[in-house]
């Protein structure tokens, strides 16, 4: 198995660590469908009952992998980052995110599905998706502004602007935040080991109530927001300011 994530089981914790350091952990076409295999086969999994998601101790994720992206944008509402949403969308067990540095555009989307989100201190969650003429993602359209009013949800998706540790801990984006990767993983690891200590019925039960009010909303705002972004992908704004980044990007070496 690809080994740009990394899948570790044990005691019934499933954890996922992004395993491109090199890259910032971004995230290509192949890593998605990874991802939604994993994920679709640990909801199936009797075996397991939590499950954390990680980039390790200095970063999170940058998004995707701008070369990857462009190179074969998503075209179909089954292309592989759609995938794998809709594998997290569709988890009934417990999700963990422990976000060490960067989290950025899906970085940052992917956290409003988390039941707890732990983040360090240095942690940057920023999704400039408009910045880059294109939409918001992963239902955030939806939930973001349910989770921390409109006008918040207008300057981070709007302005595109950032978010440390702290300040994402101060609006609701995230439970706690640690000094460190080393204390920020450890502390989600003893959540998930609590959470498999409970009654595993009764815990996924309760799972399965707290998205099901929402569910069938955020289907559809998905869908509606992945045919717009696949819109917005062909339009010469994007491909201008997605190009122009990846020059940057390249520039950088």
């Amino acid at each position: 198995m690809n080994d740009l994530i990394q899948s570790h089981q044990r005691n019934g914790l499933l954890t996922l660590t992004l395993n491109r350091p090199d890259k910032l952990n971004a995230l290509t076409n192949g890593m998605y469908n990874q991802l939604a295999d994993l994920l679709f086969a640990a909801g199936e999994d009797p075996s397991i009952t939590a499950i954390i998601i990680t980039g390790g101790e200095q970063c999170f994720t940058s998004g995707n992998d701008l070369k990857d992206f462009l190179q074969d944008p998503p075209t179909q509402l089954n292309s592989p980052a759609f995938r794998f949403m809709d594998a997290v969308i569709q988890l009934d067990k417990p999700l963990i995110a422990a976000v060490c540095g960067a989290a950025i555009g899906i970085g940052t989307t992917l956290l409003l599905h988390c039941d707890q989100v732990l983040v360090t201190r240095n942690a940057k969650l920023r999704m400039p998706f408009v910045n880059l003429g294109l939409c918001p993602e992963f239902g955030a359209s939806l939930l973001l502004p349910r989770l921390i009013g409109h006008t918040q949800a207008a300057r981070l998706l709007l302005w595109g602007d950032g978010l440390d540790g702290t300040q994402a801990v101060a609006l609701g984006l995230a439970n706690e935040v640690f000094e460190d990767g080393p204390e920020c993983l450890n502390a989600a690891q003893q959540l998930a080991e609590q959470l498999i200590a409970l009654p595993r019925d009764a815990l996924l039960h309760t799972k399965r109530l707290l998205k099901q009010p929402v569910l069938q909303e955020l289907k559809d705002t998905l869908r509606r927001e992945n045919l717009l972004f696949m819109e917005r992908l062909k339009s010469t704004e994007a491909k201008t300011l997605l190009e122009a980044m990846l020059a940057r990007s390249a520039a950088k070496g």
